[in-house]
């Protein structure tokens, strides 16, 4: 039989109280040290410190650090910790404002009878990836346009053998690069040099538009490298977004400031307009990362105001370390 009373910790031996209070300061002090690495990308994030330094490495992970921001909060809330709690709040609260937008399409509509333009991105891997593969894809998504990064002349030639010509016979493979396009659409006009990686302009029903493959350095190998090749491509956009659309292997993330200085002169993420939400696209069967799915988004389709993206999805390559992107984009006046 029992008097009816609840035991305190007041009634507790020393020793369980002692240990619990152990185990309370080691699960704080764990969560903590947990909470500061979303803290500093945040901090990143909010004053672009990314850009050109060695912080675009870790900020590729972002919302991984807004997940874990999330799992502290619930540790915070479970150990009644107010002031660990109220950082994750503001953490969670935070990358919220900036991730939930890429849930939530935009809701602008395609304009009724706008002729379609259907294109896609593949990073070859150096070269490997499988030329029939490829071309399946061109002919089952019924590409007009075809970026290709990491192309090696030998692979290009394969690709040729493969019958990527029969489908889409015009191209534009600078000399000395490695990004390629190609296209079953007329050429309108040559090659741009002020962007500065392979582009030209097809005409899609009466419509001139800009297509240029991107490629820029991974942050690992350069990260002063990787930034400037963003720079220079937000340099050339003004005035030139309109009616263009950029896509590649941006080796960036919305979350990375050069990127999203470059959309900001005039370009929209499909991925996001949609409200498409996070897609990795890499690393994709990447032979140093065995078994590893794809963790981040860095391959990504841009366009200007005078499109509208329609859908977008993304597809494993055989022999690709990266899931090729493909979308749909409504072409307006």
């Amino acid at each position: 039989m029992t008097d009816g009373t609840q035991s305190t910790p007041e009634d507790e031996p020393p020793a369980e109280g002692r240990r619990r209070s152990r185990w309370r300061t080691a699960a704080l002090a764990g969560c903590g040290v947990l909470l500061a690495g979303p803290a500093l990308l945040a901090v990143v994030r909010l004053f672009g410190w990314d850009d050109g330094t060695w912080w675009a490495l870790p900020m590729a992970g972002l919302p991984y650090a807004a997940l874990l921001s999330v799992l502290l909060l619930g540790a915070a809330a479970a150990l009644r910790e107010k002031w660990l709690g109220g950082v994750a709040a503001a953490l969670v609260v935070l990358q919220l404002w900036w991730l939930v937008p890429r849930f939530l399409p935009d809701g602008a509509d395609a304009p009724a009878g706008a002729p379609r333009l259907r294109v896609a991105t593949s990073n070859n891997y150096m070269g490997q990836v499988s030329p029939k593969a490829l071309v399946d894809l061109v002919r089952e998504q019924r590409i007009d346009v075809l970026a290709v990064e990491e192309q090696s002349d030998s692979a290009a030639v394969a690709l040729d053998a493969a019958g990527i010509r029969d489908l889409l016979p015009y191209r534009e493979h600078p000399a000395g690069t490695d990004s390629a396009l190609y296209t079953r659409l007329p050429v309108s006009s040559a090659a741009d040099p002020a962007w500065p990686y392979a582009n030209l302009t097809v005409d899609v029903s009466g419509h001139p538009v800009q297509l240029v493959a991107v490629h820029t350095y991974y942050p690992l190998g350069d990260t002063r490298r990787w930034a400037d090749g963003l720079h220079r491509l937000a340099a050339a956009a003004p005035g030139r977004t309109r009616n263009a659309v950029l896509l590649g292997d941006f080796n960036a993330t919305l979350d990375h400031k050069p990127m999203r200085d470059l959309v900001d002169t005039g370009l929209a993420d499909t991925h996001e307009e949609l409200g498409a939400g996070l897609f990795p696209t890499w690393p994709a069967g990447h032979p140093d990362f065995p078994g590893v799915p794809p963790m981040i988004q860095i391959d990504h389709v841009l366009h200007g105001s005078a499109l509208t993206a329609v859908d977008v999805s993304e597809h494993s390559l055989a022999r690709a370390d990266h899931r090729a992107v493909v979308a749909e984009l409504a072409v307006g006046g």
